[in-house]
């Protein structure tokens, strides 16, 4: 079983993520595959092309192996090679 302290040390590349919640309501819902990241933002390909969405100040649900996991952005608002290193 995938927790969500497991997905906060996963790669996030290739995962499929849709905005749950946000400070900013117009991209709440919108969804897509995650294609690239860096510290502070995600590159989704979604049905309307690529956006670049700010990790915090949202809340993620990443589908996992038919899981979905949701997520606050702070948690993993982290340069991925630093996030991916860190023990759970």
């Amino acid at each position: 079983m995938i927790t969500a302290q497991n997905l906060v040390n996963h790669e996030l590349i290739g995962l499929q993520t849709q905005i749950v919640n946000s400070t900013n309501n117009s991209i709440v819902g919108m969804s897509g595959q995650i294609i690239d990241e860096t510290k502070s933002m995600l590159t989704l390909q979604t049905q309307s092309g690529v956006k670049m969405i700010q990790k915090q100040h949202n809340t993620w649900k990443f589908t996992l192996n038919s899981q979905d996991i949701i997520i606050d952005g702070n948690l993993i608002s982290k340069r991925p090679e630093d996030r991916i290193k860190v023990k759970a």
